[in-house]
C-alpha cells in the first residue's frame, strides 16, 4: 500500500511540474524581449519635448550601455561615457527620445583647436525591415542620423557607411536639452511619418532598430572617438504575446499536459 502511495504523490509531483511549466510558456512567450526601448503613449499638452516635463514620470526607462566605437582615429578607447539612459514615447503625430547621461561639464562651446562639445546621436535605418551594420551603414541599407551638440546644433544626416554622410536639406528632428546636477538631459523627436525620400518612417508594423552615440567634449571625444550602443528596437510591431495562434498552441499544449497526467494517476492507483 506505501508504495502505491509513493506512487501516486510522485505522479501527483509530475502534474504539478507540468502544470507550471503550461502556465510558464506562456509567460516566457509574452516576456518583453531583450534590447527593447518601451514606446509609451503622451499627450502633446504636456510638452514632452521638455527634458523636465512630468510627461516623464510614467515613461519606462532603459539603461543602454555604451561601449568604445571600433576606430582608426587616436585614442577611440579613451571614452568616459559608459550608458545613457533612454526613454521613448509617442503622441499621434510625433515619436519623443528622451536621452539622459553623467556628464560633469557641460561643453557648450568649442573655443580652440583642442577643446570640443558634448554631443549625441542616434541611429535608425532607412530601410526599417532589414537590419544595416551598426557602424552607419552601408550602400545598400541606408540609416538616417539624427544629431545633436551642446552648441545646440542639430542635424539630420543620411549615411550608406562610415564617411559617407549627407545632411537633409531641412532637418524634421528638434532637440531641447538641459544640464543639471551633473547629468544631460536631450529630448529629440520627429514626426511619425514621412513621404521625403530616405527619410525613416516610423508609421509601421514592424519592430524599427535604433542605436546611439555620446561624446564628452571635456575628455577631448570627437568624430569617431565616442561612446556607442549596440542595436537596440522599438516594438512597433506585433505585441509581446505574438499572433494568436500562440495561444491557442499553448492551450492546447496545457490540456494535453493534464489528460497525460489524469490517466498516468487512475494507472498507478489501479495497479
Amino acid at each position: 500500500m506505501s508504495e502505491r502511495r509513493t506512487a501516486a504523490a510522485a505522479a501527483v509531483a509530475v502534474v504539478v511540474v507540468l502544470l507550471l511549466a503550461a502556465v510558464a510558456g506562456p509567460a516566457a512567450v509574452s516576456a518583453r524581449p531583450a534590447n527593447e526601448i518601451p514606446v509609451g503613449s503622451v499627450a502633446a499638452d504636456d510638452r514632452p519635448q521638455q527634458p523636465t516635463s512630468e510627461a516623464w514620470d510614467t515613461v519606462p526607462s532603459v539603461t543602454v550601455p555604451l561601449t568604445s566605437a571600433p576606430s582608426g582615429v587616436p585614442n577611440a578607447s579613451d571614452t568616459s561615457v559608459e550608458s545613457v539612459r533612454v526613454q521613448s514615447a509617442r503622441t499621434d503625430e510625433r515619436l519623443y527620445l528622451r536621452l539622459s547621461w553623467a556628464d560633469g561639464t557641460a561643453d557648450r562651446n568649442a573655443t580652440s583647436p583642442r577643446s570640443f562639445l558634448d554631443a549625441a546621436a542616434v541611429q535608425v535605418p532607412v530601410n526599417t525591415s532589414a537590419r544595416p551594420p551598426i557602424s552607419m551603414g552601408s550602400t545598400r541599407n541606408l540609416v538616417n542620423v539624427w544629431y545633436w551638440s551642446a552648441d545646440g546644433e542639430t542635424e539630420e544626416l543620411l549615411a550608406g557607411g562610415p564617411g559617407s554622410t549627407t545632411e537633409f536639406e531641412r532637418t524634421a528632428v528638434e532637440t531641447t536639452a538641459s544640464h543639471d546636477d551633473g547629468r544631460w538631459t536631450v529630448v529629440m523627436s520627429r514626426p511619425l511619418d514621412s513621404d521625403a525620400a530616405n527619410r525613416t518612417s516610423f508609421a509601421v508594423d514592424n519592430d524599427v532598430d535604433v542605436a546611439f552615440a555620446v561624446w564628452n567634449g571635456s575628455e577631448m571625444e570627437r568624430s569617431g572617438r565616442k561612446s556607442v550602443s549596440e542595436w537596440y528596437h522599438f516594438p512597433f510591431g506585433p505585441g509581446p504575446q505574438g499572433p494568436p495562434y500562440e495561444s491557442i498552441l499553448w492551450t492546447v499544449a496545457g490540456l494535453a499536459i493534464v489528460g497525460v497526467a489524469l490517466v498516468t494517476i487512475e494507472a498507478v492507483r489501479k495497479n
